[in-house]
């Protein structure tokens, strides 16, 4: 899941990045407002977390400026402020949650979980598909010969074809969702990744293949 986060106090969207990247997010920090509503414009996130307090753009108007193009993604407002009116500034400009600084981290983890999953419609914690169970909060794949836990972007890369049975999921649309066009890396780093959820398929005796087809994406194929 790719979240973006806004916080202009560095050290602790340092802090941030590095609890979210721990709990199988990935990441991208920005520091000010436009840069925000800029990576918000061009990137497909599933949650933004945007302080209130920013230069050049507050994290309100960033919101009005979303949702006034029609986008529903999930964000949760940061901020020092803790009086009632202005949560319910927050909310009514079409934020999801509100959050009031300090706060703890399990906190932060439980309600973007739950935004996410508002969002989403999500139900259930896990994931199924023939002999496969994905735990979606442990990030645990199981089959009746045993259990792994997958690495932060291999649990990206399963549940995106996991909840996509059957659907051709491109090399492209892999990357955007969980490197980022901005990236570094090559985007050969995908079949990579592929290769690896596919060792721990034989792993596991999966009933399941990850099929590739030609110049097109991967899919998930029950044998």
């Amino acid at each position: 899941m790719r979240l973006l986060l806004a916080e202009d106090e560095k050290e602790l969207s340092r802090a941030l990045t590095a609890i979210l990247v721990r709990s199988n997010y990935s990441v991208d920090a920005v520091y000010d407002g436009e840069e925000a509503l800029a990576y918000l414009n061009s990137n497909n996130y599933d949650g933004a977390v945007l302080d209130i307090m920013m230069p050049k753009m507050d994290g309100l108007s960033v919101l009005r400026q979303i949702r006034s193009q029609g986008n529903p993604i999930p964000i949760l407002l940061l901020t020092a402020k803790s009086e009632i009116d202005d949560k319910v500034e927050g909310l009514d400009a079409g934020a999801n949650d509100y959050l009031t600084k300090p706060f703890a981290a399990k906190e932060l983890l439980a309600r973007i979980r739950a935004m996410t999953r508002e969002n989403t419609g999500a139900v259930n914690s896990s994931l199924q598909i023939g002999n496969l169970s994905l735990d979606l909060a442990s990030f645990t794949l199981s089959s009746p010969s045993g259990s792994l836990r997958l690495a932060n972007k291999e649990f990206q890369m399963f549940e995106m074809l996991m909840g996509n049975p059957g659907q051709l999921i491109s090399s492209e649309r892999f990357f955007e969702r969980i490197w980022g066009y901005d990236s570094e890396v090559e985007i050969n780093v995908v079949w990579v990744y592929i290769s690896y959820l596919r060792k721990k398929l034989t792993t596991l005796n999966a009933n399941v293949q990850i099929k590739a087809a030609r110049n097109a994406g991967y899919f998930l194929e029950e044998t």
